[in-house]
């Protein structure tokens, strides 16, 4: 019952804001003939009708039922309206808020800075700001169509790590780190296939894989199999489980169902070749010398995020090895037991954010809305000896697209 209050409260409030933003609409195409006018208002109406109507019906419709490429890409579609919409209503807020104000007698004041520039341009601060919600929100809307186009667009980020414990034998070693391979997303297997050719082009002597290899099911995987079979390194290729690889977004009959998913997924990555890391170690060696390599389940530190991990279990027995790597998938892990309590674990890989597939990264700017969620939730992190890389992700799950956070594949050399 409460679900389906919330539901409807979300339903009216967005109806809300279709209504608000309307009043700019129709504010700016005030001068525009009654034939385009027209058009404006129905196109506008006829969007907003299809968000009201899907978010209405998502609780009775089965969205599994439908073709996947349908189903990601008009979800994503819908959501991209509301939050252009949304976006938008925050600069008619403040007008409002502006007049608001003048009406309650800073009419002086509102008179000055409301002065020259736009009275001499021939348009009142009311039209300018409706005009500039309406032109950044139908940006923000367009950025997001184009970002359809990169969630397949593979970036390599070569990085070098320098330890001064690490063991010589080990100096040189390369790495390749990927996570959040989230396969119940894809629908484009030959784009994906490229991104595997280039992890094995970089002829790595170890692959490491930290979690989040489906959305929901172990049946996503149907279809990737084969290729991520190919994954191959002299060291071997190691695993973890994320969050998403529990099932827990998932509605299942009963707990041995979601259990006998867990269970496939598990048997699926020994059969592809993967060693499954489950809160345990393994020693890497090379030229007589050793390092640790532990594996935890997720462990996550925000509210919403399960903690199947046990570190402690995973680190016993480790304790006498100079270099440790730590394979956790959320990054939030890190500050919250990793650094505190294990010192000596020299080198943490996690993904889980995904940089949100949404943000700037250039020289001297790298944001995303996700870095006021996650303090750490996209490359590289140093506190004294320790270090954390977060993958920005093979994948992409909800939105099907990265707007300048492209997917990752990164290889590590150790030096």
């Amino acid at each position: 019952m409460r679900r389906f209050f919330l539901s409807w409260l979300f339903i009216v409030l967005i109806l809300l804001i279709d209504l608000y933003v309307f009043q700019a609409v129709k504010l700016v195409v005030q001068s525009s003939g009654v034939k385009i006018k027209y058009a404006i208002y129905v196109l506008y109406w006829t969007l907003s009708a299809a968000v009201v109507i899907t978010l209405a019906l998502l609780p009775y419709i089965h969205l599994d039922n439908w073709p996947k490429t349908l189903r990601t890409y008009w979800i994503a579609i819908v959501i991209g309206i509301f939050l252009s919409k949304a976006f938008t209503a925050i600069f008619l807020v403040v007008d409002d808020l502006r007049r608001a104000l003048q009406w309650g007698g800073g009419k002086l004041f509102y008179q000055y800075i409301e002065g020259v520039p736009f009275k001499s341009a021939g348009i009142s601060r009311s039209v300018f700001m409706s005009w500039l919600g309406i032109t950044l929100g139908g940006g923000l809307f367009g950025t997001l169509i184009w970002g359809f186009s990169n969630k397949y667009r593979y970036q390599l980020k070569k990085i070098k790590l320098n330890f001064p414990n690490l063991p010589e034998a080990f100096r040189g070693l390369k790495m390749i780190h990927i996570s959040d391979i989230h396969s119940g997303s894809f629908t484009d297997k030959q784009a994906v296939e490229q991104g595997v050719k280039m992890i094995m082009k970089q002829e790595a002597d170890l692959i490491l894989f930290t979690g989040d290899l489906i959305n929901d099911r172990a049946s996503e995987m149907k279809d990737y199999t084969d290729l991520f079979s190919r994954l191959k390194a002299p060291m071997g290729v190691f695993s973890t489980l994320g969050n998403h690889d529990y099932g827990d977004y998932a509605q299942w009959k009963d707990k041995a169902e979601k259990q006998q998913n867990l269970e496939k997924l598990k048997e699926l990555q020994g059969n592809m070749g993967w060693r499954l890391l489950m809160n345990e170690h393994v020693v890497l060696r090379k030229e007589n010398q050793e390092i640790a390599l532990l594996g935890i389940e997720n462990w996550g530190a925000k509210a919403n995020f399960s903690r199947y991990g046990k570190l402690e279990d995973a680190y016993v027995g480790t304790e006498k090895y100079a270099f440790k790597i730590l394979m956790s998938h959320d990054p939030s892990h890190w500050d919250a037991q990793v650094r505190p309590q294990y010192g000596d674990i020299d080198l943490t890989l996690s993904g889980h954010t995904h940089g949100m597939q949404f943000g700037v990264e250039m020289p001297g700017i790298k944001w995303s809305p996700v870095k006021y969620v996650y303090k750490q939730w996209a490359g590289l992190y140093e506190e004294g000896n320790q270090k954390l890389y977060v993958n920005r992700g093979y994948g992409f799950l909800g939105y099907p697209g990265r707007v300048g956070i492209l997917p990752e594949i990164t290889l590590i050399e150790l030096t």
